[in-house]
């Protein structure tokens, strides 16, 4: 999916956030600057239904915790994780529960949560971004039918 905007790629995790359910994970890949930061902020405004929601980094925490009208919302930045052990001390087997956004997930190595909507952001030549996805076949009809979808 191209991504020519960031007001794209906030469209796509507000999209993304209507279709999360409880027991979800979500992991953003991509290098720095891709926009994994945009979609995260964008995301949780929408599903805690709050446009104005203060949404810092959990760069250097590694973990956020958001009250969702669904279920709990936990934004994890792994990118300073020393090792998959370190999950624990986190709460991650509380945020399996509810609804998981992970950046960096390469760090999570065999914890991947089964079933998780893979997403992964680059950077074109332009600056326009481009989403690639793994998992949620059956959810991700969604983004065709809401015109989201802007295969390039």
């Amino acid at each position: 999916m191209l991504l020519k905007t960031e007001a794209d790629t906030a469209q796509l995790a507000r999209t993304l956030a209507g279709l999360a359910r409880p027991g979800d994970a979500i992991l953003l890949s991509g290098p720095l600057g891709a926009g994994k930061s945009v979609f995260a902020r964008a995301f949780l405004r929408s599903i805690c239904a709050d446009p104005a929601l203060e949404v810092p980094s959990p760069t250097y925490t590694l973990v956020q915790a958001y009250d969702g009208p669904l279920a709990g919302i936990y934004h994890f930045d792994l990118w300073r994780l020393g090792s998959p052990d370190e999950l624990d001390e986190l709460g991650w087997d509380d945020a399996c529960e509810g609804i998981m956004l992970v950046e960096w997930p390469e760090r999570l190595e065999d914890m991947v949560p089964p079933n998780a909507l893979h997403i992964t952001l680059d950077v074109n030549a332009d600056g326009s971004r481009h989403a690639r996805f793994t998992g949620w076949p059956e959810r991700l009809g969604a983004l065709q039918a809401t015109g989201q979808d802007n295969r390039a």
